[in-house]
């Protein structure tokens, strides 16, 4: 069962995260809103893993859950 959900803006072939414990947005659906994915990761009990202020941003202004890793690093291929 996964414990964190990868944002779509993180790529989705990283060694990392090639487990069981994370799902990648594009497995779920890669169109969804920033609240969607929310609300999502809120109900599976999911840690969001993003590269989007608009999540920690969120997290400021909303007590967890979801809880939210707020990675800050230049592009990747």
């Amino acid at each position: 069962m996964p414990s964190f959900l990868i944002d779509v803006n993180l790529p989705y072939y990283f060694s990392i995260w090639n487990t069981d414990e994370f799902i990648h947005q594009k497995d779920i659906n890669d169109e969804w809103s920033d609240e969607k994915i929310w609300n999502y990761a809120k109900e599976n009990n999911l840690t969001i893993i993003s590269k989007d202020s608009d999540f920690s941003n969120k997290i400021i202004m909303s007590s967890p859950p979801p809880k939210v890793l707020h990675i800050r690093f230049g592009n990747m291929k």
